[in-house]
């Protein structure tokens, strides 16, 4: 069998994640293997895709081998795809899957987004690898790796594949009017949009927002930001929080992005996210590491596409403002009643930002939020900002620091593992744990 491992991360051949093909090849001799770095070398590729291109075409098996990046593939491999579809290469037939490292951070995500991609691409799929950075050091982890290309060898040989999801789509844009002008406007809203010069629809949704919104409104546009490069994953700003590249960036998302009363992005669903133009923004924001310096600000989406179909960009776009903390004013599409939809979204932005409203994170806020809280911990002496900004806002909240509530529970537990006390205990638990509660309101009552 034909195996082309197609490397998205762009530190090519000192990728991590790569090893782990290396591992599973270094086993199954009988196997071709070829490798192709697409996420160091997309410029070239941008320029010259035909070498590339060829790999494809000759593979039996695709393995896209990536390291996890905010929420989903790194940029250049979202770019190679768009390459891939751009170029109409015929994979009808073919299998893939993928392997990632990460600190599961959505990771599920992560691996949603080259799932549904592959269906686009009329590619056979089986259920990839999602493994932590060490694994590979572990006796489990190199089993678990051998395991993984013995089951995907399993389904190829007895045509087991992931079904192919489908929607059911009747998605058509609708248009947009202008929108009166909100003459009246105070404080300052920054619309980050990679809206296109021929994307019209877009546009006029972004007009429309910028005419009634209470805010005044400042459109950054991304496609016309010179960017060197996308994120290297080099840690280089791990210390100090600066970036390798000199191109600006820092001084734009911190000076022009980052200090404003609200965001609202902007754009138009492409390959199943943001684009790759967005996603090159979203990981050139690892100079600030793991901090949400955006916390407590409010945000809110302007979406052209069929985003009620998008079930794997909804939770990355909730995710995104859990983990950040920041408030979700809404997301206004043009499926059925843009005008409506984008005046809600402005009127939800002015309340939260006149009454610094929050609410606290869900799941997907709380459990991203600890992931990086024991990351950090354990890498304080390389993510130096990082852990000063962990210190600052009391996000080490391990729960072996909170004593008294395990002595508590300790003495609770003896309590009821005792047959004669549990007895006479009668609702006494339930009454004890409301206790604090009645005080509260009580409180309330008296003022």
């Amino acid at each position: 069998m034909n195996i082309l491992v197609l490397n998205g991360s762009p530190k090519g051949d000192y990728s991590i994640t790569l090893q782990t093909a290396k591992y599973i090849e270094k086993f199954n001799k009988e196997h071709s293997f070829e490798y192709v770095n697409v996420g160091q070398r997309i410029k070239a590729i941008e320029k010259d895709a035909s070498s590339a291109l060829q790999s494809v075409e000759n593979s039996d098996l695709i393995i896209f081998t990536y390291p996890v990046y905010t929420f989903l593939a790194p940029y250049q491999l979202h770019r190679f795809i768009e390459l891939l579809k751009e170029q109409g290469v015929s994979l009808a037939g073919k299998v893939a899957t993928q392997i990632t490292t990460s600190k599961h951070f959505y990771d599920v995500t992560a691996h949603r987004y080259v799932q549904d991609n592959c269906n686009d691409l009329g590619l056979k799929y089986i259920s990839g690898l999602s493994a932590d950075m060490e694994d590979l050091l572990t006796e489990k982890g190199q089993k678990d790796a051998l395991g993984f290309f013995k089951y995907v060898c399993h389904c190829i040989d007895n045509g087991i594949f992931e079904p192919v999801i489908k929607t059911t789509s009747h998605y058509k844009s609708m248009p947009v009017k202008a929108g009166e002008l909100n003459t009246e406007k105070t404080g300052d809203v920054v619309v980050l949009t990679n809206c296109e010069d021929d994307d019209l629809q877009l546009k006029s949704m972004i007009d429309h927002f910028c005419n009634v919104c209470s805010f005044n409104t400042r459109v950054i546009n991304l496609t016309k930001f010179a960017f060197k490069g996308g994120c290297l994953g080099c840690m280089n700003c791990a210390t100090d929080g600066n970036c390798v590249y000199k191109d600006g960036f820092q001084d734009l998302l911190r000076n022009e992005i980052q200090k404003t009363d609200a965001i609202v992005h902007a754009f138009t669903i492409k390959d199943h996210s943001m684009g790759a133009s967005f996603k090159l923004y979203d990981d050139r924001q690892f100079c600030n590491g793991h901090r949400s310096v955006t916390m407590g600000m409010p945000v809110g989406y302007i979406v052209s596409g069929d985003y009620t179909c998008e079930t794997n960009l909804q939770t990355v776009v909730e995710g995104r403002a859990n983990v950040g903390g920041n408030f979700m004013c809404g997301v206004a599409t043009d499926e059925l009643d843009p005008d409506n939809a984008i005046r809600k979204l402005a009127t939800n932005l002015k309340f939260a930002v006149e009454n610094k409203y929050s609410q606290p994170s869900n799941f997907y806020g709380v459990g991203g939020s600890k992931i990086f809280r024991d990351l950090i911990y354990q890498m304080k002496g390389m993510m130096k900002e990082d852990h000063k900004f962990f210190k600052a806002h009391n996000q080490y909240d391990f729960p072996h620091k909170k004593k008294g509530t395990m002595l508590l529970m300790y003495l609770v537990g003896a309590a009821l593992s005792n047959s004669k006390i549990k007895s006479k205990m009668g609702n006494m638990m339930n009454e004890g744990m409301l206790m604090p509660y009645k005080k509260i309101l009580e409180e309330k009552n008296d003022k």
